[in-house]
Order: C-alpha cells, then structure tokens, then sequence
C-alpha cells in the first residue's frame, strides 16, 4: 500500500501545478495558489506514511545525522513520507513564485518552464527566480484585480 500512497502523493499536488503553469490568467487559478490548504491532500498522506516510522522519523529529524536519515528512507514509509513532505514544500513554493510573478508581471511563457523546473528541482528552479526576480518589472494591478481578490496588496 505504500507504494500506491508514493504515487499518489504527486498526483494529489499535480492538478495545482498543471493549473499555474497551462492555466495561469484564470481567475480561480490565484484564488487557488493564494491557498495554503492546496497541501492538505499532501500532508494526509504523509501522515499515513510517517505515523508507521514515526519513532524512525523523530530520531532522524530531532539527532540529524546521515546514518539515521539513510535508515529512516531505507523503509519504504519513511521514503514516502519524506516524498510527501518535499511535495508539499515544493507545491508552496511553487505557488509563492505564481503569486510573486503575478504580482511582478512576468509572462506566463516564462514562468511556465520556470515553474516546471521547480517541480523537478525545486532549489534550482527557486534559485533561478530569485536571481531573475530582481529583474522582473512590478505592474501595478488594477484595483479588483485576481491578486487582490486573494488577499494580496494592490500596491506592494
């Protein structure tokens, strides 16, 4: 069964990315990514995967070292409830980079590789937005836009 969780913990995140990268001008699309509640599929399946290894777990993130972290992903629970978590992180991060290029202005042509990239390597994908974010040119959204609508400054 741990498998078919593995698998399913991406597919749980993946109707949120295919929304910000082939849907990013729909108005549900910013509601979506403005929500932290996307991961709540996410985080339930790292439950069910963590609580089986959750003495394993506990050791490997309250004594951080490499051999306790190579017996924690050495069980196929622990393997898939750290997937779970890089999943989650990943999709909030991701959907913090749709918000800031919404708000920056940036084209959907850009971000859309950039956002595929996060979802494969998400530390190069965050670091090519940051050096790249200083360069991105800040709109000024309309007063009712999509972005304040969500709950984000009209004028930051």
């Amino acid at each position: 069964m741990t498998g078919a969780h593995f698998e399913i913990t991406f597919m749980a995140a993946a109707p949120f990315w295919l929304l910000m990268i082939f849907a990013p001008r729909l108005s549900v699309t910013a509601r979506v990514a403005a929500s932290p509640l996307t991961v709540l599929p996410v985080l339930t399946l790292w439950a069910v995967m963590a609580a089986p290894v959750f003495p394993e777990l506990w050791a490997a993130v309250s004594s951080p070292d490499i051999d306790t972290f190579r017996d924690l992903v050495a069980l196929a629970n622990g393997a898939g409830a750290v997937w779970a978590q890089i999943i989650a992180w990943d999709l909030l991060l991701g959907q913090w980079m749709f918000l800031e290029s919404r708000r920056l202005g940036v084209s959907p042509l850009l971000m859309g590789p950039l956002l595929v990239l996060t979802i494969l390597l998400s530390p190069l994908g965050l670091l090519v937005f940051l050096v790249l974010r200083p360069t991105m040119r800040t709109r000024t959204r309309p007063a009712g836009g999509a972005y304040e609508r969500v709950g984000g400054p009209a004028n930051p």
